[in-house]
């Protein structure tokens, strides 16, 4: 498997990452309402503890959508999204700093957290529109933080309301695998003559594993 038909498998697995884009945000939806009508220390756990489920409600979306929710053994990609979603719960101690330094920091912290880790994203599904969103949930996040008012649940409904479903469609049309590319070749033609003149036996690189990546920069 090359890179393109790894992220193309990653993408009709994974509804395009939509399912797990739609777990999240029931979750700090949640959070925020417990923070608001309980108390902000239970809207803290429930996000804390609540994100460790993101991924088997995930799985469990995805396959009630008809979808296999995991992908081949020669998938390289799949060691990248493992060690990618570990960032989350490790960069939580940041969150619980700032949070410390003053509460009402919690949400706006957890949303450049997540935000960050969305980056990866970008190569393990092929779609720049994470970086989009990566984006908005940094800049969103300091903006809250530094500029907001002191409202400690805004956070966790600004996360759970963003504007998911108007990249449902362009999500969903990745994930087909069908004629939709989600990251284009900067030349679509010079790319097409290059591979025809390959020899046989490059159709068969696999997807690079994770030492590639590791090595890229040396």
């Amino acid at each position: 498997m090359n890179l393109n038909e790894c992220q193309r498998e990653m993408r009709t697995a994974f509804l395009g990452g939509f399912a797990g884009q739609m777990v999240s945000g029931v979750i700090w939806l949640a959070a925020s309402g417990i923070s608001l009508w309980g108390a902000p220390r239970y809207g803290m756990a429930t996000l804390f503890f609540g994100s460790m489920l993101i991924f088997p409600l995930t799985q469990l979306t995805v396959r009630l959508a008809g979808r296999p929710g995991k992908v081949s053994a020669n998938n390289g990609l799949w060691q990248l999204g493992s060690q990618t979603a570990f960032t989350v719960p490790l960069n939580f101690l940041l969150v619980g700093a700032a949070t410390l330094y003053r509460e009402a920091w919690f949400f706006p912290a957890a949303m450049i957290v997540v935000g960050a880790h969305y980056l990866p994203f970008m190569t393990l599904y092929g779609m720049r529109m994470f970086g989009l969103l990566a984006g908005l949930l940094v800049l969103g996040g300091a903006g809250l933080a530094l500029y907001g008012p002191a409202v400690f649940s805004l956070g966790g409904l600004a996360y759970g309301c963003r504007p998911d479903c108007l990249c449902f469609s362009r999500q969903v049309s990745c994930s087909t695998g069908g004629k939709t590319q989600c990251i284009p070749s900067l030349n679509t033609t010079s790319h097409r003559r290059q591979r025809s003149n390959r020899p046989a036996s490059s159709s068969r690189a696999t997807c690079p594993n994770i030492a590639s990546f590791h090595s890229f920069g040396k």
